[in-house]
C-alpha cells in the first residue's frame, strides 16, 4: 500500500510550473526556429549546423578550424565531421597550414562562395515567418546573446 500524499505535497509549486521555465521557452523557440529553417536549408543542401559554418565562412574565408570553432562555439571534434561533409559537397576545401602543419585552414570553394547568393533570402524569409516586428526580433536576438555569453 502506498503512502497517502497531502494536498500541499501534490499541489503545483509555482516556481516549478513548466510554463514558467525559461529553459522550456528557449527549447520551444529553438525547435520552432529549426523547423522554420529546415525547408529553406534543404533547398540549399545544408543542415542547420552546416549553414552556421557557411555563414561564418561567408564572413571570412579562409579561416583556421580553431578560429571557425571559436566563432561557432564548437570544438574541433564536432566541427571536423561537419567540415568533412561540406568538403565532400564541394563547398569548402581543407588544407594544412604550410607554416604550421598542426593547423587546418578552411577555404570556400567557388561553389561555396556562389551558394551565398542563393542563401541571401533566408534571413528575410525567417523574419517573415516568425511574425514579430524587426525591432522586436533585433532586441530579442541581442538579449539572447547576453544570456548565451
Amino acid at each position: 500500500m502506498s503512502p497517502t500524499r497531502t494536498t500541499s505535497e501534490t499541489a503545483p509549486v509555482e516556481a516549478l510550473r513548466l510554463d514558467r521555465q525559461l529553459c522550456f521557452a528557449l527549447y520551444g523557440a529553438a525547435n520552432r526556429m529549426q523547423r522554420l529553417y529546415r525547408p529553406l536549408l534543404d533547398a540549399l543542401g545544408l543542415t542547420y549546423p552546416q549553414y552556421l559554418a557557411m555563414l561564418a565562412l561567408w564572413e571570412q574565408s579562409p579561416r583556421s578550424v580553431g578560429a571557425l570553432g571559436e566563432a561557432l562555439d564548437l570544438d574541433s571534434s564536432t566541427l571536423t565531421p561537419l567540415l568533412k561533409r561540406l568538403e565532400a559537397a564541394g563547398l569548402v576545401s581543407r588544407t594544412r597550414d604550410p607554416q604550421d602543419e598542426r593547423r587546418v585552414i578552411v577555404t570556400l570553394t567557388d561553389a561555396g562562395a556562389a551558394l551565398r547568393d542563393r542563401a541571401l533570402t533566408v534571413p528575410e524569409q525567417i523574419f517573415c515567418q516568425v511574425g514579430l516586428p524587426l525591432d522586436e526580433l533585433t532586441a530579442l536576438r541581442d538579449k539572447l546573446k547576453t544570456v548565451a555569453s
